[in-house]
């Protein structure tokens, strides 16, 4: 069975982050991002932001991704776009960067540190901070945990999301979320939190207009399988409002 969020590409979903379009669009704005900006985005998946970007600011990105399969398909997308000269795509381990230090203006991450371990996040995050130029910023969106995790109730909830996406997904609350960006070593810090909107039906909307929504939806109908998958999720983020939203963070290179 194929992770959740590749289940959803593999149906049409474009935007595959837990705040959507309105949280991306958050973060870009955020950055500051001119013409002479070089963006880094890790895990780009089909490229989706990656694209916006150059196509909006006119300036260099470059995507790492782990996932050869993800990474092709970014690659199609980009030529489709006719940005090969600005969009350049490679394989390459977020814990272990593949680049100089004090390489770029911008790091994006959106929906991928979410299923690391603890540990895992703090390299990371320690990468994009060294890749990263003084004064430049890490802009971040991920999935975000509105109670403690140290309930009996919680963890169960938990386990059933990870049963569901067939991630090992850890989420964070806001507190532990910015204090991971802190003890990195970034100076400024601001995070924003909200709703999780990836299968709402105004997130769907929003992220992918009627007529996307509407090929997801007859694309899962061809299989009862991808029926009963797309519509468990819907009712399962539908049913943990209360416990799952987003959250943004855009952190300072001091």
């Amino acid at each position: 069975m194929s992770p959740g969020h590749l289940f959803l590409a593999s149906l049409g979903k474009t935007r595959l982050r837990p705040g959507g379009k309105t949280a991306t669009e958050r973060i870009l704005t955020s950055c500051r991002i001119t013409e002479h900006s070089h963006v880094l985005e890790v895990a780009p998946n089909m490229g989706t932001t990656a694209i916006e970007v150059a196509s909006r600011y006119g300036c260099r990105v470059t995507g790492v991704d782990l996932h050869a399969p993800s990474l092709d398909k970014a690659k199609e997308n980009v030529r489709q776009h006719g940005l090969e000269e600005q969009v350049q795509l490679v394989i390459g381990n977020a814990m272990a960067l593949p680049f100089p230090d004090n390489s770029f203006d911008v790091v994006i991450n959106e929906a991928m540190l979410t299923m690391l371990t603890h540990e895992q996040k703090q390299q990371a995050v320690s990468e994009y901070l060294r890749v990263l130029k003084p004064g430049g910023r890490l802009a971040t969106h991920d999935l975000l945990l509105q109670q403690e995790p140290d309930t009996e109730a919680v963890k169960q909830r938990l386990n059933e999301l990870r049963k569901a996406i067939y991630v090992n997904a850890q989420p964070m609350t806001a507190a532990k979320w910015e204090e991971l960006f802190c003890q990195a070593g970034f100076g400024e810090v601001v995070c924003v939190t909200g709703n999780m909107s990836l299968l709402s039906l105004k997130g769907l909307i929003v992220d992918e207009g009627w007529e996307g929504m509407t090929r997801i939806l007859a694309n899962a109908m061809q299989s009862e399988d991808d029926r009963q998958r797309l519509f468990h999720l819907i009712n399962l983020f539908d049913e943990s409002s209360d416990l799952y939203g987003h959250i943004t963070c855009v952190s300072t290179k001091a």
